[in-house]
């Protein structure tokens, strides 16, 4: 049978492989799922699913593939079907070891193509794959499947990916010493981050290497074991503080997710020192600019209370971000979900440019000119000022 097998598997593993699943176990009691295999590096990456973890492992070769394929359904599985440009194959093995195998020509894409929710939009993270972390968040079904009351989560959550792949995947993403180091300041129970770490690796195919921070011990450490139970090994937590947090190397990427008021100007400052190139942070909780505006010419904006926290809030991320372009980054804000789901809803994007930052530029006169105006002094302005004289 082994040969059979090989030879079954040769044919599939064509120059235009797409995608192989293996399936139907042998030991229904068994908790193994599935296994996948996609392409991989000039190589392939197999994806086995079993119980609530996912485990990978790349090979370099066809036949090292051939070989993994052989082994599962020789001890494990039953059934493979694979996808490539032309054909989708289909090999089944009878209870007595007979081996069942078809071709037939594509009449449309591979099944993940043809879901309900992809025929509306495509998304990053795909309904049907089984990622843990959105399993264990109850947006996913333990197969894979959104949950109907949980749909706009999911949307939210894969319009954040796409602002950040909207960077990666026209941008040159690497670290500047190996892996692509990231460092999410203020985690919390971190289920972005364990997103991230699943898009970054099993999506982008990027070799990363993410720490995430935060205060709260009992918190750091239920992550730490998650993400031993998920198997994300390049992936680990820490307790500490924004303010004078030190990192162990290099930092290439900093996010920062709804940390309340100045701890998001710690962050971004943090991310400038290091000259970290990539920096998405979602601001919340902007109290300090609305605690000091006033206004001789403009008492209008701060006579409602409602307009002053609006325009505080709204003053402080374009603050925000006048520092960062003249710090040297090209920089955004963007709506990264729809506000009828939450008003703190802005993005805040920058890229390290080449352009060297200098003592002056209009992006820092803008702001000195609305801090002389309203009477503000900004905390991002006070740590550059002690920084280096900004």
């Amino acid at each position: 049978m082994t040969e059979d097998l090989q030879a079954c598997f040769r044919t599939m593993f064509t120059e235009s492989f797409r995608k192989l699943v293996l399936s139907k176990c042998r030991d229904k009691a068994g908790d193994l799922k599935k296994v996948e295999a996609t392409p991989y590096r000039g190589g392939f990456q197999f994806t086995r699913y079993q119980g609530t973890q996912v485990f990978h492992r790349n090979v370099s070769s066809t036949e090292e593939a051939v070989e993994v394929c052989c082994e599962y359904l020789r001890d494990h599985l039953m059934q493979a079907n694979a996808w490539d440009g032309s054909y989708e194959y289909s090999l089944m093995i009878s209870k007595d070891g007979k081996v069942s195998f078809t071709r037939r020509a594509n009449k449309a894409p591979a099944p993940a193509a043809r879901m309900e929710h992809d025929r509306k939009k495509k998304y990053i993270l795909e309904e049907g794959r089984i990622i843990p972390p959105l399993v264990d968040m109850g947006v996913f079904t333990a197969d894979g499947r959104v949950v109907k009351s949980k749909y706009d989560k999911f949307r939210q959550i894969n319009r954040f990916l796409e602002l950040i792949d909207d960077i990666v995947k026209d941008d040159s993403v690497k670290g500047a010493e190996g892996p692509l180091r990231i460092v999410d300041f203020g985690c919390g129970k971190s289920y972005l981050t364990f997103v991230l770490y699943y898009y970054f690796t099993f999506v982008r195919q990027l070799e990363v290497h993410i720490t995430g921070l935060d205060l709260k011990a009992q918190v750091i450490e239920e992550c730490n074991i998650c993400a031993h139970k998920y198997g994300y090994d390049r992936l680990h937590f820490e307790v500490g503080d924004i303010n004078g947090y030190s990192p162990a190397g290099p930092v290439d990427m900093v996010i920062s997710l709804h940390a309340c008021d100045t701890a998001t100007d710690y962050a971004l400052y943090n991310a400038i020192c290091w000259g970290a190139k990539y920096i998405f942070a979602v601001p919340c909780c902007q109290h300090e600019l609305n605690a000091q505006m006033a206004s001789d010419n403009f008492p209008l904006f701060t006579r409602y209370g409602i307009v002053q926290e609006r325009l505080a809030a709204l003053a402080t991320d374009a603050v925000r971000a006048n520092l960062l372009e003249h710090c040297g980054y090209k920089t955004q804000l963007l709506e990264f979900v729809d506000l009828a789901h939450t008003p703190k809803n802005l993005l805040l994007r920058a890229v390290k440019s080449r352009r060297k930052a200098g003592s002056d530029s209009p992006a820092l006169r803008e702001v000195l000119a609305v801090m002389e105006e309203f009477h503000l002094e900004p905390a991002l302005v006070r740590l550059l000022t002690e920084k280096d004289g900004a």
